[in-house]
């Protein structure tokens, strides 16, 4: 029957080119050719060189159609043109005016209608808990303009509402659920009612709308907002001529007796609102961006970032223990070297003491024959005085020079108590600059205050003003007096003339030198070559430590102590090395130890 409407409507002529309109059935295939046909007729009178040919598709087929490219232009309704302009460029060329004096802009709208004898429902605020009908999820005029209506209200119709029944094409099946009772409303397109009823199909006395408003100049109620009429619309594929030809031909085009006409494109932003207002159609994807939608679209992706968050914090966790682990096992080592080194310091300076004991052992055989002289001395002094007093005889010159000798043999035995207390005494290191000469003149008077028959000892000091070595006095006096205690006992039972000993002190390269040279019979290779290693010893009676213990004082200050074979005749010379102390270089002289 539809094929048989279409083709009356035509007047094809023999040469022309196919054009191909779909059109939204909305109340089926029979209705859409009643309503378009004469608008087919109309372009095949003022375009013949064109067929313009008609084809009704529900909104699948529509999709489907412009998806394979078999239609030029598309009639649909505002809501179908916004989503299928978003997903297949469709382009308005004009828009309906379906009703005499009503806006193209402000035509379209829903009516939420139900039963008027018996429905208690009057206001949209009462749907909440109900049951109403619609045609379908994407239907503009038959379900999305009257949700967004009801959402103004605080009514979301997919939460709450008793029950939302999608009744489908026609549109003419939400009247029959409205009428049957299975539902308590039914939502329909804006003057659907009354094009019913002029059809002859239903009886306006049956229905009720709704919150009902009279919008100007349209001639039925509705209960929503009102949004742009019908669209025609050119497909990508649409020679542009051709649709410049036709949009004046609708322009041009005078009302049907309906009083259908087109006029300029209408502003289809409000349509655009809707859908975004409620997530749909081309704003579809703002339902994702919430927690529920984005785990339900992306979960492999939160799935894999969970894993690797999760891995993460693992990992750090077993990071950061084992950061406590290894500090605690630092510190524990850490402490573990300082009681270590604190112990090694503690025998250390042990040793250092008992090796300074020791020299003083070896050097004190005459001691008590030294210390004896003076004090013979006085008794000596003071014996004579008596014996003088007793004769008579004491005048105040003997008393003046008695006294002086007395003074001074104390003071000489005072001395070299003094100097073995001072040497002997355990005390911690301390370094500061000093000069090396003054120390080795008191290394000097301590020999030879311990013994009765002291070797000569010549001491050069050829240092530039300056140079000082920054060290523990005591320490490198004892390093001295044991060098000079071994070239002693190396020129032992030789003649005088090769008893001698000589210490040069100088420097080079910024570093200071001491050498303590003796005269007596050498060491061969092999034993040289043993000399600092602890408890070996050349002395029936030595300990093997000494020289062990000086190059471990000398290393300790930055420096070196080594022994070679004297090259000026025989014997051997010891010599260390320490470095200049850099504050001290610009000094004129240095500091006493």
């Amino acid at each position: 029957m539809a094929s048989l409407i279409t083709a009356v409507c035509l007047v094809p002529s023999a040469f022309a080119r196919d054009v191909s309109i779909g059109v939204f059935a909305y109340q089926g295939e029979y209705a859409a050719v009643s309503d378009w046909s004469p608008l087919i007729s109309y372009l095949n009178h003022s375009l013949p060189e064109h067929r313009f040919q008609m084809h009704s598709y529900d909104a699948a087929g529509m999709r489907k159609a412009i998806g394979d490219g078999q239609v030029d232009l598309v009639i649909t309704n505002p809501g179908y043109y916004v989503t299928m302009e978003a997903e297949f460029g469709l382009s308005r060329i004009a828009t309906l005016e379906s009703m005499p004096g009503v806006r193209a802009g402000h035509a379209s709208g829903s009516a939420i209608i139900v039963r008027a004898s018996d429905s208690p429902l009057r206001e949209l605020t009462e749907l909440s808990g109900k049951r109403v009908a619609a045609v379908a999820p994407e239907a503009f005029g038959g379900y999305l303009v009257a949700a967004r209506e009801l959402l103004r209200f605080g009514i979301d119709m997919e939460s709450d509402l008793q029950e939302l029944r999608f009744v489908g094409l026609p549109m003419m099946n939400v009247v029959q659920s409205v009428r049957s009772g299975t539902v308590d409303a039914g939502i329909v397109r804006s003057c659907f009612l009354e094009q019913m009823e002029a059809r002859g199909q239903l009886r306006m006395a049956d229905f009720r709308v709704l919150s009902p408003r009279r919008e100007s100049g349209l001639p039925c109620a509705v209960s929503t907002a009102l949004y742009p009429d019908w669209p025609i619309a050119v497909t990508r594929q649409t020679d542009p001529v051709l649709a410049k030809a036709v949009a004046q031909a609708l322009l041009a085009m005078p009302a049907s007796a309906s009083g259908m006409s087109w006029s300029v494109p209408a502003d289809y932003q409000p349509v655009h609102e809707l859908y975004r207002e409620l997530r749909a159609g081309p704003y579809a994807y703002l339902r994702e961006i919430t927690p529920g939608g984005l785990a339900r679209r992306f979960w492999p992706w939160l799935l894999g970032l969970t894993a690797l968050v999760a891995a993460w914090i693992v990992h750090t966790v077993r990071a950061e223990q084992l950061v406590h682990r290894r500090t605690a096992e630092l510190r524990e080592s850490l402490r573990a070297r300082q009681a270590a080194e604190a112990r090694m310091r503690d025998s250390q300076e042990q040793m250092e003491h008992l090796s300074r004991l020791s020299v003083l052992g070896e050097l004190s055989g005459n001691l008590a024959h030294e210390i004896n002289q003076p004090l013979t001395t006085i008794g000596n002094y003071a014996r004579s005085v008596l014996r003088r007093q007793s004769d008579s005889k004491l005048t105040p010159e003997a008393i003046t020079e008695a006294c002086s000798e007395i003074v001074s043999e104390a003071e000489r035995a005072g001395g070299i108590v003094q100097r073995i207390r001072h040497f002997a005494k355990k005390r911690s290191a301390v370094r500061e600059p000093l000069a090396l000469t003054p120390l080795a003149h008191e290394a000097k008077r301590l020999v030879s205050g311990m013994l009765a028959n002291a070797p000569d000892i010549v001491i050069e000091s050829r240092t530039p003003g300056g140079c000082c070595a920054l060290a523990d006095g005591p320490q490198i006096q004892q390093v001295l007096l044991n060098l000079i205690k071994n070239a002693i006992d190396a020129g032992r039972g030789l003649p005088a003339e090769r008893q001698g000993i000589r210490v040069e002190i100088g420097a080079a390269d910024k570093r200071t030198l001491v050498q303590v040279i003796d005269q007596g019979a050498g060491l061969p290779e092999e034993q040289r070559e043993q000399l600092f290693q602890p408890f070996f010893t050349t002395k029936p009676d030595g300990l093997g430590l000494g020289l062990s213990i000086c190059k471990t004082i000398i290393e300790s200050h930055g420096g070196r102590l080594w022994a070679e074979t004297n090259p000026d005749g025989c014997g051997m010379r010891f010599i260390f090395s320490l470095p200049c102390h850099e504050s001290s270089t610009a000094s004129v002289s240095c500091p006493r130890c």
